[in-house]
């Protein structure tokens, strides 16, 4: 069974790797207009992570691909291997 999550709910959560890596906070979602499903997490990247710098994007933010998710609980939890 899917499970439906507000977005609203997941702002603000923090965003780690499957190996412990801080990666930031999650602030918005690109979602597709036909499916309504989610394709890209938003994320502030924490400003001292080595990782976080490494995969920020111009704008500041850091765009992950939702095929990325591994969980999502107290913290949204990503594969590093596909970041």
């Amino acid at each position: 069974m899917v499970k439906f999550v507000i977005a609203k709910q997941l702002v603000g959560k923090k965003v780690v790797t499957n190996d412990g890596f801080d990666v930031g906070r999650f602030v918005d979602a690109e979602v597709s207009e036909v499916t309504g499903k989610m394709n890209t997490l938003i994320i502030e990247p924490n400003l001292d992570s080595t990782l976080a710098n490494k995969i920020k994007a111009d704008d500041g933010n850091i765009r992950i691909k939702y095929d990325a998710v591994m969980a999502v609980n107290d913290y949204i939890v990503l594969d590093r291997k596909l970041l």
